[in-house]
């Protein structure tokens, strides 16, 4: 492939993988690993709740991102995440570990790499041509379900071999290894310019204080951009019906330990994680082949969304173990494709100079339900069988898709291939001042 002769990406394509199998491992052994230490589903729904709360803060890192080195945001948070994961062995080494400590760590780690995907994606149009960054996206899509798919593969046999807290060290090892790599990126400085900041910094040079305000009132104005872009536009429509996917998601995941545990274990637990992700990972790879582009973004959202819901909700009541993995495997497949879509419709729609930004508030606000769809499916896990949150989760992804083929709005979203810059521009440009400034902007 011509892609891969750019040093580049394949740097940026290696790393992610590396860095992959830390998050894969590590969010399979946490979880396992609350589950073991506590004994309930409420423990784990308090594990998914701090470990997806971070996403909120997403919201806020999008104009640091794009004011910052990328190489070097990059490199760092690797570097602090291989660091906190060695906590764990330490504990466990020297008998002081428990529950309240992995709780501790998990959103600390959460939160450091809420900064490390926006910031892989917004570097991304930098280092490819614009043809190329379907390709690029579909794989690192594919790089990321192929993780999770070896990865939780073989999760439950090293949680049973090894134990969750072995894990917690290859993960710490993972991340050094992407740390060097990252290390290595040359990544061309974005063509966002300063604009006001600038301006206003040079004429109050004499006074420190208001450069500092106007910094920040600057940075408090672009995340608002970046906010106004999924808000103020039809996309939003897509957006709301994310966030209930997303709590419904959180829900799953928070009892699907128990829900494993009463199939056979640990090792049912990693072949359904491997299932999900070799879904998304299927997805992922037709993508590009199955010429989806030319379809209308509203159609092609609610009709996946709709095989979705039925296959996820359905899957806990086949007879057979191996077809509860199956059926909730191919839930999972049509969540692949609109993610390589939605990052595609994203990358070509929002200049280069916001890109990071709006990344940011687009996976802060998908992701804003999660936390409490954790702590909602902790809890009903505590009084109903975990097939039947998993069913009810099922159920809410299938509303989803069936609201958006009714909606009006959904509907008339165009097709990713007439999506451009010109076509955020009525939207945004609707909202005074600081829109009107950004769309006349070179």
């Amino acid at each position: 492939m011509e892609i891969f002769k750019n040093r580049n990406f394949v740097l940026l394509f290696i790393g992610r993988i590396l860095t992959n199998i830390g998050d894969s491992l590590y969010a399979v052994a946490a979880m396992w690993l609350v589950y073991d230490l506590g004994g309930s589903t409420l423990y784990t729904g308090i594990a998914g709740f701090l470990s997806i709360l971070p996403r909120i803060i997403q919201i806020l890192s999008g104009p640091m991102i794009d004011r910052v080195p990328l190489r070097g945001l990059l490199v760092n948070t690797q570097l602090v995440q291989a660091l906190m994961l060695l906590i764990i062995p330490l504990a466990f080494y020297f008998d002081f570990l428990t529950v309240g400590l992995v709780l501790t760590i998990t959103p600390i780690l959460s939160t450091l790499n809420m900064w490390v995907y926006p910031a892989q994606m917004t570097a991304l149009p930098r280092i490819l041509e614009k043809r190329q960054l379907t390709q690029g996206n579909s794989l690192f899509s594919i790089a990321n379900q192929g993780i999770d798919v070896a990865c939780n593969a073989i999760s439950g046999v090293l949680i049973v071999v090894l134990g969750a807290v072995s894990l917690y060290l290859w993960n710490s090892a993972g991340f050094f290894i992407g740390a060097l790599l990252f290390a290595q990126l040359k990544i061309k400085k974005s063509t966002k310019t300063s604009d006001n900041n600038d301006n206003n910094i040079s004429e109050v040079s004499s006074s420190k204080s208001k450069s500092i305000r106007n910094t920040m009132g600057s940075y408090w104005s672009d995340m608002k951009e970046g906010l106004r872009y999924m808000l103020a536009t039809p996309l939003a429509r897509i957006q709301i019906g994310i966030i209930v996917i997303n709590a419904a998601g959180g829900a799953t995941f928070t009892v699907m330990p128990a829900f494993a545990d009463s199939l056979g274990g640990a090792s049912i637990y990693g072949m359904l994680l491997m299932a999900s992700a070799c879904g998304s990972l299927l997805g992922a790879i037709l993508t590009p082949y199955m010429k989806l582009e030319r379809l209308p973004l509203g159609y092609l959202f609610a009709g996946a969304f709709c095989l979705s819901g039925a296959a996820w909700g359905l899957s806990v009541f086949t007879p057979w173990t191996w077809l509860v993995v199956l059926v909730y495997g191919l839930a999972w497949f049509p969540g692949g494709v609109t993610n390589v879509i939605i990052i595609s419709v994203i990358q070509k729609a929002i200049p280069e100079k916001r890109l990071g930004t709006v990344l940011a508030a687009a996976s802060g606000i998908s992701g804003i339900a999660m936390p409490l769809g954790s702590l909602i499916g902790g809890t009903l896990g505590v009084v109903f069988a975990g097939s039947s949150v998993i069913a009810g989760c099922g159920a809410a992804v299938l509303a989803v898709g069936i609201f958006w083929i009714f909606d009006p709005m959904t509907r008339d979203l165009p097709s990713p291939d007439h999506v451009d810059e010109e076509w955020f521009a009525p939207y945004t440009n609707a909202v005074p001042d600081e829109s009107v400034a950004l769309h006349s902007a070179p």
